[in-house]
């Protein structure tokens, strides 16, 4: 089961009053919508945060969009105004299609990633801010003074700020807080926003069940401290109505539905080269795609990745390989063999910024044109643009049907927005269909053609290596229907 399944079997036994909403002496303010932010330094598990907090509203039976908060850099400076990692959510009482606009509720680890964001304007004038006040009392007075001074900034331009003394609460139950500060600050966030504490602690079962037992319990106890906290400290409440879903939903962002896409079409070779903002497709194949028979190949560049595909197609299986908008480039030479050797395959384009290394983390869809008209001469591609991360699942069977059944390489259009969102969608119902058919190893008819195809449906036999009476010869030139 994915990690961010919006259904779970699992259930934990709590106290009565930690398993509901509690009557409060502040009542909860009812929204239609919030966006809220949980940033951080990378490796402070901010976007862990954001992700299962968008889980859990999507279990409540909120619209949710997650959009996750990624630096330039892969491992930026500590406390750096560019360094922002972390997630943005966007939960509302309906059914939500994107990131939105400005934030309304921001949660800061430091001063610097939160003075990042002011900067970049992605803030609502007025916003409230939960600053984790550790650094105002810092035995740097450098940094004491940098948050002194950051802070009075905020406050002069308007918006609500709150001091919260995460890491001093963190540190009454772990000794590391940097592990543990983001299930606090989730436990917070649970209570501002009226969310079943139970739901929360479900998912930390999912996000921590392959770690030790005491891990789990110090993550638990870390949610029920933010609640308490909050309960107790914070003198706002809110409420988005929700309506629970009557169907089974999952939960997952762009990239985990295309891998499942791949699983559900029955290709069972992935070849790849990692790049951003692609590569955790991949990934989670490679965590599950040999439960089913299949093979993740990661080359030594994408022309190889791509060059790995085709030969695997051209021995019977399908194949998918996965890049970004450079290592598309990179792969166009291939494609347009491919093409001229009527081989299918499927191309996954997640685009990001460019052109050349362009802006890795942000999104971008200006992989168009280079997809439908990149190649030399004249190369006929199927080029599909899933419009929700429900269509990245089901354009991936789609482009695998559409692939064999023509004999031609299809391109689907990702970008970074829907593969680092979040969003519930009603859980697919398997269908065979989807899957791709056995290789018809039968002998060739006496007669026929390698590139021969049926007059009235366009359709032609692909003849596979080693077949009885299908020798052919396969190459880049241009061939007639022999």
């Amino acid at each position: 089961m994915n990690m961010n399944e919006s259904t779970m079997s699992l259930s934990v036994d709590m106290p009565e009053e930690m398993t509901q909403t509690p009557d409060r002496r502040k009542s909860a303010v009812q929204l239609k919508e919030h966006i809220i932010e949980i940033i951080s330094d990378s490796g402070e598990g901010a976007q862990k945060c954001g992700q299962s907090l968008g889980a859990i509203a999507a279990q409540m039976g909120n619209g949710i969009w997650t959009t996750e908060i990624i630096p330039a850099e892969i491992r930026p400076p500590a406390r750096s105004v560019a360094g922002a990692s972390g997630n943005r959510i966007r939960i509302g009482s309906g059914y939500i299609t994107n990131g939105g606009d400005e934030t309304d509720f921001v949660v800061a680890f430091n001063e610097q990633v939160l003075l990042g964001r002011v900067q970049a304007k992605e803030l609502k004038p007025g916003c409230t801010i939960l600053l984790e006040s550790l650094w105002r009392t810092h035995s740097d007075p450098k940094i004491a003074a940098s948050y002194i001074g950051t802070y009075e900034r905020v406050v002069a331009a308007g918006y609500r700020v709150y001091e919260i003394p995460m890491e001093q609460e963190c540190r009454k139950i772990v000794a590391d807080a940097k592990r543990g500060k983001n299930m606090f600050v989730l436990g917070m966030l649970c209570q501002i926003y009226s969310l079943e504490l139970k739901l929360a602690v479900n998912q930390i079962l999912l996000a921590f069940g392959k770690k030790n037992q005491a891990v789990v319990d110090a993550n638990i106890s870390l949610l029920e401290a933010g609640y308490q906290w909050a309960q107790a400290n914070l003198d706002f409440c809110y409420s988005i109505p929700a309506v629970r879903a009557t169907e089974p939903q999952i939960v997952v962002n762009g990239n985990t539905a295309i891998a499942l896409g791949v699983l559900a079409s029955g290709m069972e070779i992935c070849a790849m080269y990692p790049i951003t903002p692609a590569t955790s497709a991949s990934h989670y194949l490679s965590e599950v795609f040999e439960n089913v028979g299949g093979l993740v190949h990661q080359a030594e560049d994408e022309i190889a990745a791509c060059a790995f595909a085709i030969g695997a197609s051209y021995a019977s299986k399908c194949t998918v390989t996965i890049t970004s908008g450079p290592g598309y480039s990179l792969k166009q030479e291939a494609i347009g063999l491919a093409v001229m050797g009527e081989i299918p395959l499927v191309v996954v384009n997640v685009q990001r910024g460019g052109p050349s290394t362009g802006q890795p983390t942000k999104m971008e869809q200006g992989d168009l044109m280079t997809a439908i008209f990149g190649s030399h001469g004249d190369a006929p591609k199927v080029v599909m643009a899933p419009g929700t991360i429900e269509e990245c699942f089901y354009s991936i069977i789609t482009a695998r049907k559409i692939a064999e059944t023509f004999n031609m390489v299809v391109v689907v259009l990702s970008d970074a927005g829907l593969a680092t969102s979040q969003q519930p969608f009603a859980r697919p119902n398997f269908n065979p269909s989807w899957m791709a058919p056995p290789v018809d190893q039968s002998p060739i008819p006496a007669g026929a053609r390698p590139y021969d195809w049926d007059d009235t449906t366009g359709l032609a036999r692909r003849f596979i290596p080693g077949q009885p009476g299908g020798m052919h010869t396969l190459t880049g030139l241009a061939h007639d229907r022999d």
